[in-house]
């Protein structure tokens, strides 16, 4: 058997990894590792607040906890402790949880070990924010995904018009800045593109010219 195949897409909140990773993956037929997920399936456990905790309480909860991967494409399906992570983590509220507790050093080395795991089980596009920076950067394939603010809110608002979820554009324009603002300063692995991944800017690009960008360039 050989070394799995890792495919790493990062970028900011709204840029469209999700959709992208999950159309790779299934054109490679393997699984998708969506690990802003693992962020916020955590941050849902641990509740609001759980960013003050003392590293201690916070290490003790991590130790119970537990990621399982299986399926293909958008068919994976993520799981913690068993349990598959569903919609109740999919809130803009526990989206700034996640970015919170993604700044403490304790969350970042337990889930770069839990996603290291993964990556060495079986093959897979990993979809984040520091995949090919500091978890996966021996992957061949890196790739960071870009937009303008205002296009990823328009997306978002879209996308929550379609679901049904009412949504203020202004809102949501103000926090995918404070998020990008977050994300990207933080001491600890900050968001930004490897050295040797494509940067893409999708501003002006369509989910078709995006996803095939991608795959040309993964053999």
């Amino acid at each position: 058997m050989g070394k799995p195949l890792i495919v790493t897409i990062d970028g900011p909140a709204g840029v469209g990894k999700s959709t992208m990773a999950k159309q790779l993956a299934r054109h490679l037929s393997i699984p998708y590792l969506d690990t802003g997920a693992m962020f916020r399936a955590i941050a849902w456990k641990l509740g609001e607040g759980a960013w003050d905790w003392d590293e201690a309480r916070i290490q003790a909860e991590l130790d119970d906890m537990d990621f399982g991967l299986s399926g293909v494409g958008e068919d994976s399906v993520l799981s913690m402790n068993s349990t598959p992570i569903g919609n109740e983590v999919r809130t803009e509220q526990v989206g700034m949880w996640a970015s919170n507790i993604a700044t403490l050093p304790v969350i970042r080395t337990f889930l770069k070990t839990a996603q290291q795991g993964l990556g060495n089980q079986v093959s897979l596009v990993a979809e984040g924010r520091d995949m090919g920076t500091v978890v996966f950067p021996n992957a061949p394939y890196k790739f960071f995904l870009d937009a303008s603010v205002d296009e990823r809110a328009n997306r978002r608002f879209k996308q929550l018009s379609d679901m049904g979820k009412p949504a203020d554009l202004n809102e949501l324009k103000e926090l995918i800045a404070k998020r990008d603002h977050q994300d990207r300063n933080r001491s600890v692995a900050p968001l930004m593109a490897a050295d040797d991944a494509i940067t893409i800017d999708t501003t002006e690009m369509n989910k078709a010219q995006v996803f095939t960008a991608l795959k040309d360039r993964v053999a």
